[in-house]
């Protein structure tokens, strides 16, 4: 007797023995990486077997899903379900349930923060440059003098992240534990996953309460602009020591062309004076 199981991904085929039926097959799918075939990591099925009948389980990938490089084969814990889902993990980081949840929630945090950080850095420095603002720039606002000192702003930092990211832990732990404003009771979030809180704070023009397409279709577009702030963000460091070598290597060439030029005899009388003296 022959069972076959078809994933989006993997396709695995085995035969059981009469004495293999009574226990049950053990079904082994092998997740392979794109580099050079390795296995990351296999995870057994169990699958019932009976003696008069052949079962097939088969879910076809479907062949308009973008996939990150074309052609590849996504591996088997990336459906094409979550948003922003391309089918990349090399390293194989979510082929585990609960790191992939993990995973998932630390991305879209980050694509958060790397957007406002991007906003931040970018939209105070063209102002200024256009005469509008007049503020520092990021690399150098750390600083300057605010109205106390730094260990002082570290622990209000501290503080009022800390008590944001704790309520964000306990919401993954226990998804809508946190629904209920501590301070405002009756202002409630009226989102149901994780990392969606929706509410009037978190989603004032109600865009997370469309159909099930257009949510998804927001929260890719919003991974997709994470991931490229992220980019954004580890681009603006080199960008910044670079600019500052080449004004210091101007600088010294500066300083180097003055110092000739002040060394030098401004007339031909002080050069004569100078080889009298001499």
């Amino acid at each position: 007797m022959a069972s076959v199981c078809a994933s989006s991904a993997t396709t695995a085929v085995c035969a059981s023995s009469p004495s293999a039926q009574k226990k049950g097959n053990v079904l082994g799918a092998i997740r392979a990486s794109f580099l050079g075939g390795k296995k990351l990591r296999e995870t057994k099925f169990r699958a019932p077997l009976s003696s008069k009948s052949l079962s097939v389980s088969a879910a076809a990938a479907d062949p308009d899903r973008p996939i990150w490089f074309p052609g590849s084969t996504p591996p088997p814990w990336l459906d094409g379900s979550l948003p922003g889902d391309f089918g990349f993990d090399p390293l194989g980081f979510g082929s585990d349930p609960e790191t992939l949840k993990w995973m998932v929630q630390s991305e879209l945090v980050h694509c958060r923060w790397a957007m406002l950080g991007a906003a931040g850095i970018f939209i105070p420095e063209f102002l200024t440059k256009i005469g509008i603002l007049n503020t520092p720039s990021w690399y150098t606002a750390g600083e300057l003098e605010y109205f106390t000192d730094t260990t002082t702003l570290f622990v209000i930092e501290m503080v009022l992240i800390g008590w944001a990211e704790g309520r964000r832990w306990a919401d993954i732990i226990k998804p809508g534990c946190v629904n209920t404003d501590p301070i405002f009771p009756n202002n409630k979030l009226t989102g149901t996953d994780v990392g969606y809180p929706g509410g009037l704070w978190f989603d004032p023009l109600g865009w997370g309460s469309g159909s099930p397409q257009k949510v998804k279709e927001l929260r890719t577009k919003e991974i997709k602009n994470g991931r490229l702030a992220m980019l954004a963000v580890m681009g603006f460091y080199p960008q910044v020591k670079r600019a500052k070598a080449k004004e210091r290597d101007g600088g010294c060439s500066r300083m180097k062309e003055e110092g000739v030029k002040g060394s030098l005899p401004e007339s031909k009388s002080e050069s004569a004076d100078l080889k009298l003296v001499i």
